[in-house]
């Protein structure tokens, strides 16, 4: 048997042995869930060292590692640990640094890190990093420069900085007209409420579904937030006309200025806690929490 004979016997078995781990992998999981300290055991922390280990299995692996970084964000969602999340950023390192073109890596991995607690770790800074990482592999994507341009007008509030990644992807090649009218929006009214609905409506004309669903929670969680300042306006003047604190929606909707319960853009009702006077979103809405640069606006 000739030694080009052995390689390629080799690399065969190899990579037999690595859809076998695939597969062993996710029936196990499936079947039997990890506790969540031997979990953290598991993953190679470095993308680099992962890139020389796997050698020319890299997308194999990768498969493998980001159905890992989607159960680890699953769990620790559902989790009340301290050190939720802690492996996303590492594991998405190793994902990409893998395959350098998985772009759905990229662009949900910028979404689960810059979500915040409890939904995420609220880390904006490891999801732009993230996304520069996936720009500087693939500087045809238009899409990383706009989604780190929504990281900063969503997340960061850091308005003069959105605008300048949304004009940096309109100009690139191929990306879509509706950017363009995005970024002079951002320049003229980041943050304000008004300005980002403007902003938001250009975005639900994106062909991209992933752009259009978060234009539509975002749409959705602004409402949420003019609907809280105008039940607040309705409790304080309850308040002011009574001299008492409404009890509860029954009060106002018995005083006539409530037809019913109000409820968000999700059909979860609002909170209203009577001891501090204070209307608020529930924490299990699918809007929560609501962007805090917003707020008061």
């Amino acid at each position: 048997m000739t030694a080009g004979h052995v390689t390629i016997i080799g690399a065969l078995l190899a990579a037999a042995g690595l859809s076998v781990v695939a597969r062993t992998l996710q029936a196990r999981d499936a079947a039997h869930a990890l506790s969540p300290p031997t979990e953290r055991l598991l993953y190679l922390r470095s993308g680099r060292v992962a890139d020389r280990l796997f050698l020319a299995f890299d997308a194999v692996a990768a498969d493998i590692y980001w159905i890992r970084t989607i159960q680890h964000y699953g769990r620790d969602r559902k989790s009340s640990q301290p050190d939720r999340f802690q492996l996303l950023q590492p594991l998405l390192d190793v994902t990409t640094t893998l395959d350098p073109r998985f772009n759905i890596a990229y662009r949900f991995g910028a979404m689960f890190l810059s979500m915040e607690p409890p939904n995420g770790p609220g880390r904006s800074d490891h999801a732009i990093a993230l996304l520069r990482k996936g720009l500087a592999r693939n500087p045809g994507r238009w899409q990383y420069a706009h989604d780190i341009g929504f990281v900063h007008y969503w997340h960061t509030g850091d308005f003069p900085a959105a605008a300048e990644w949304f004009a940096i992807a309109a100009g690139m090649p191929g990306a879509p007209a509706w950017i363009a009218p995005v970024a002079a929006i951002t320049r003229a009214r980041g943050g304000d409420r008004a300005g980002a609905r403007q902003m938001l409506e250009e975005m639900r004309t994106a062909d991209e579904p992933y752009i259009r669903a978060a234009a539509e929670r975002s749409i959705a969680q602004i409402r949420a937030l003019d609907d809280i300042d105008h039940l607040q306006l309705l409790v304080d003047r309850s308040y002011a006309a009574t001299g008492r604190l409404p009890a509860g929606w029954d009060d106002l909707i018995q005083a006539g200025t409530l037809a019913a319960a109000p409820v968000d853009p999700t059909g979860t009702p609002y909170v209203y806690e009577s001891r501090t006077r204070t209307v608020t979103l529930a924490p299990a809405s699918a809007l929560a929490p609501l962007p805090p640069i917003f707020r008061g606006r």
